[in-house]
């Protein structure tokens, strides 16, 4: 039978993590695609949640410590004493170990290709487990952190964990109990076993099914939202002013959003184009970054013309060679597109109006984005208009976002935006980008561009102390990606957050920066606002 639906005396945080026509049952952490966005973090909490607002700070959570070795070729966490999964039974070094032997077994749900760089975990007590390196690594604890860590007793007797549901999840988080599930709301509730139950003042999570960016407008405009991420249209009138004491928003620059070709996909004639530099450099040219900023994007990102991807928000970063050698592809010019188009042999083999392969097959574009994502289709829009004016053949498609994001991973699509997390150190987007092992598991290696000089400097750069060798070697990455451009850089979009007052405070804020409070599931430290909040008696 359904649990009853949660008491009307509870503390509820009505929230909107994502976006989708209908809700389906599922919360396995290491699922891509169907698992539900307040799985991670909030069911299975993570042993560390690093700070990329405080220079990757570590807050320590189901882990009270870790020590790197000094050879970088170990790291010990220290569970905290006394945990327990949400059964009520113990959550030791056991579970964690079993954890990584488990993604070994089944490599399709290690998501981030964390096994490869482990030569073997070990418990060394109860509370101690110690993972032993193939290669020295520097920043491995980032890495480690980011896997779930599920409870041997339940996951062991799993036939099958890629496709296991895990409706009725037994987690280690603060909210682990779903008391109500439909198609079109569910409700997720403390944990009566959780370790720091002394400081979650929420009771439950209440996630009503919101399928698009106006949705979740209106329901912000209401008031029927506590907090949401969501990109809102002119949100100081169509949010802010309808209640100013309580509606609030705080945007900071967050996530690279680019277009993306796939390398791989299955159209051999529009591999062709797609693996060629000098296509996806005039197509570069052809994308007007300050438009689609202005209008798509209501003036909230920030342009990221930067070849090499990094931007702004890398700039501490940066290699100044970039912008000398290639900083022209990153610069939108229709005029020098279509002549990089001309003479790279892309011209109208056919007369068919459209530019044809050089040696004279079609090439035929759908830019793929999710349904309801508005400001991704305006984007598109915009992009299609000034790619037509150049002679090419290019069409969108709007597919429900699990489609999309299954069609990225395989990739088995042609031109898609794909959002990148933003990170302490660019080392991180550069692994989760370009990391071959993590093709066929991750949305965010869309393009499936290899290069092994890149997968070699950056093993080198998490093998050295020394950051004058960091730098040179982040040096040469740069100038290797920007030189390929296998994706083309848009903007920096704002981590999308918006908030109301009325019922919680503890809000994180431009005043109080404390970390990012967006409620994205590719945020851990969502983990420490919810904790943060308090309610409005």
């Amino acid at each position: 039978m359904a649990a009853p639906a949660i008491a009307q005396d509870q503390k509820v945080l009505t929230v909107s993590s994502e976006q989708t026509t209908t809700y389906v049952r599922n919360f396995n952490p290491f699922n891509q695609t169907s698992a539900r966005a307040t799985t991670r973090d909030f069911i299975y909490e993570p042993l560390v949640v690093f700070n990329r607002l405080k220079s990757n700070e570590a807050n320590y959570r189901l882990a009270e410590s870790f020590e790197l070795a000094d050879d970088l070729k170990s790291i010990t966490f220290t569970l905290r004493d006394g945990l327990k999964w949400s059964d009520g039974e113990a959550l030791t070094a056991d579970d964690v170990v079993f954890t990584y032997d488990y993604i070994k077994q089944f490599p399709a749900l290690d998501f981030i290709s964390v096994s490869a760089q482990l030569a073997s975990v070990e418990k060394v007590d109860d509370r101690t487990v110690k993972f032993n390196l193939v290669e020295p690594n520097s920043l491995i604890a980032n890495t480690i952190v980011g896997m779930p860590i599920v409870p041997e007793h339940i996951w062991a007797d799993v036939a099958d964990p890629v496709t296991f549901a895990n409706e009725n999840p037994v987690g280690s988080g603060p909210m682990t109990e779903i008391t109500r599930f439909t198609p079109q709301v569910y409700e997720q509730c403390r944990n009566p076993n959780y370790w720091d139950a002394d400081n979650l003042k929420v009771d439950c999570l209440r996630l009503p099914q919101l399928a698009d960016n106006p949705q979740v407008l209106a329901a912000l405009a209401d008031g029927t939202l506590d907090w949401a991420t969501s990109f809102i249209p002119d949100i100081d009138n169509t949010f802010v002013a309808k209640d100013p004491e309580h509606h609030k928003y705080w945007f900071t620059p967050s996530s690279l959003v680019s277009f993306q070709l796939s390398m791989v996909t299955p159209d051999e004639n529009n591999r062709k184009a797609f693996t060629d530099v000098n296509f996806r450099r005039a197509l570069s040219m052809l994308v007007d970054r300050q438009t689609i900023v202005d209008i798509a994007g209501y003036g909230y990102p920030l342009v990221n013309d930067d070849p090499s991807m990094l931007g702004e928000l890398y700039a501490s970063f940066a290699n100044p060679e970039v912008h000398t050698q290639f900083g022209q592809y990153g610069t939108f010019d229709l005029d020098a597109g279509v002549a990089a188009l001309d003479e790279a042999g892309y011209v109208d083999a056919d007369g068919d109006g459209f530019r044809d392969n050089p040696d004279g097959t079609p090439i035929a574009i759908d830019i793929m984005v999710p349904n309801g994502w508005t400001d991704w289709i305006d984007a598109v829009q915009i992009t299609t208009e000034s790619l037509a004016e150049a002679g090419l053949n290019v069409k969108m498609s709007t597919p429900e976002e699990a489609v999309w994001g299954s069609s990225l991973i395989a990739g088995d699509y042609s031109m898609t935006l794909n959002a990148l997390a933003s990170a302490a150190d660019p080392y991180f987007p550069y692994i989760r980008s370009f990391n071959p092992g993590d093709f066929g598991k991750s949305r965010f290696t869309a393009p499936h561009w290899e290069n092994a000089e890149v997968m070699d400097l950056l093993g080198q750069y998490t093998q050295v102390k020394d950051p004058a060798e960091q730098k040179a070697i982040m040096d040469k990455l740069q100038l290797i990606v920007a030189e390929a451009m296998p994706v083309i850089p848009v903007y920096n979009s704002p981590s999308f957050y918006e908030y109301n007052t009325s019922r919680f405070t503890g809000w994180a804020d431009a005043d109080d920066p404390k970390y990012s409070p967006v409620v994205s599931n590719a945020n851990p430290a969502r983990l420490l606002q919810l904790l943060d909040l308090d309610p409005v008696e």
